[in-house]
């Protein structure tokens, strides 16, 4: 496994970021994390996590337009590196690879 790796909040700021493409921005990333994970995040914790797959080299962001819906202020969009994407092929290997390594037994609920 490479020296880099990503905590699990931070594989779902990914996933996320990934998914929802060229609208990735602070409000749509937290409202999906929500939906999909029925759980409320605070948008400081997502921006510090935003901050840090950026620095990790996983994100790249650029400012868009300014609106006047938004009284002028601009989003910042995100958008995954290759490098996030990579990490991303290898977070999933590792986990199947976990998966298939479980014995039947501990996946039988009855």
């Amino acid at each position: 496994m490479k020296s880099q790796q990503i905590g699990s909040f931070e594989e779902v700021v990914l996933l996320t970021v990934a998914g929802l493409s060229d609208d990735a921005y602070g409000l749509s990333i937290k409202l999906s994390i929500e939906e999909h994970s029925g759980k409320n995040i605070s948008i400081g914790a997502l921006r510090t996590t935003l901050g840090r797959l950026e620095k990790k080299g996983f994100l790249t962001s650029e400012l868009g337009e300014a609106t006047s819906i938004r009284g002028g202020k601009r989003k910042r969009f995100y958008t995954i590196s290759q490098a996030g994407k990579d990490m991303l092929v290898e977070t999933m290997a590792l986990r199947k690879q976990l998966w298939n390594n479980l014995p039947d037994t501990i996946l039988n609920t009855s």
